[in-house]
């Protein structure tokens, strides 16, 4: 337990958005994805997930891993629209609208409240993308279906202390979280495992390196030093200990670095590919859309689109 007390001490907790929606029509998202982790809490309605239609009950909540693609219905229909999670972004007010009224949450017929947000150890590496695990249920918890509430109610407020409280509460949701993970024995080889590594003073350095120098020389010679291993050896050296080959994980963390300057910054796609260390931008392009499934320009609009 002690090493689980230390892989929990190490997670940087990052809250990036929460809302109460209602559903206005059923669908299927084939492919829902997103950086962020995603807590979704089923007020009242029919939410299925992944291949098998897993049944989402009232006050059940579903746990999406960021950088993990779920399939996820919404509604009872069984004639759902099937769409991408391209569509859902670009016309999500055709499909949710957003409560707003605190009074309402948990009242409309086939609605939602959601948190997204991140948790990365040692503010590096993304804790629940890197157990490689699918979407899961999560039942019999009403401390943590009332911390997203509370998240939620705190997101529509605009009180004094409001980013302090959002930033408790989402911190205390990931510890929730990998509670009820440890309590049922879920994914329990992966996190053996991370608890491991995460302790292994090189691992963190190369942690360090790659998230200070993603716009930079990046290569296994330049990793080699910084672990003080081979050349030869350093990729084997980082896939046995995080189950991901290195180069691999450093494209993951630039295009997660490039996502946060198209959120959050005016520069011009070009200006981003080459900051997070891509000089063709047409390359740039190809991988962010292979990796995330639609086109930075689009990624750019998301912020917008999803404030329904």
């Amino acid at each position: 337990m002690e090493d689980y007390n230390k892989v929990i001490e190490s997670l940087g907790v990052r809250y990036i958005k929460a809302k109460n929606l209602v559903l206005h029509q059923p669908f299927t998202v084939r492919n829902s994805y997103d950086v962020g982790n995603n807590l979704i809490l089923l007020h009242k309605g029919h939410i299925t997930f992944g291949e098998e239609e897993m049944v989402v009950e009232e006050g059940e909540m579903l746990f999406i891993p960021g950088g993990r693609p779920t399939r996820v219905s919404y509604g009872q229909d069984q004639k759902n629209r099937v769409i991408s999670n391209d569509d859902l972004i670009t016309n999500k007010d055709k499909f949710f609208h957003s409560n707003d009224n605190l009074d309402l949450i948990g009242d409309a017929d086939e609605s939602h409240s959601f948190v997204s947000f991140e948790a990365k150890v040692f503010d590096s590496v993304n804790f629940f993308a890197s157990l490689d695990v699918p979407a899961f249920l999560i039942s019999g918890q009403p401390k943590l279906a009332n911390l997203v509430i509370k998240v939620v109610e705190e997101s529509i407020q605009d009180l004094p202390g409001r980013e302090r409280l959002i930033n408790i509460y989402t911190e205390n949701i990931v510890v929730e979280v990998v509670r009820y993970v440890l309590r049922n024995n879920m994914f329990v080889e992966q996190l053996a495992t991370n608890s491991t590594y995460f302790k292994d003073p090189r691992l963190i350095d190369l942690f360090n390196y790659i998230k200070e120098n993603l716009g930079g020389d990046l290569s296994n010679k330049v990793l080699s030093g910084v672990a003080n291993v081979s050349e030869d050896y350093v990729g084997q050296y980082f896939k046995m200990l995080t189950n991901i080959n290195p180069q691999d994980y450093i494209e993951y963390q630039r295009m997660e670095r490039a996502v946060f300057l198209l959120r959050t910054t005016k520069k011009s796609i070009r200006d981003i590919g080459k900051e997070v260390g891509y000089k063709d931008t047409a390359y740039f392009c190809r991988r962010f859309k292979m990796m995330f499934g639609i086109p930075a320009g689009k990624m750019r609009r998301r912020e917008s689109a999803m404030n329904i």
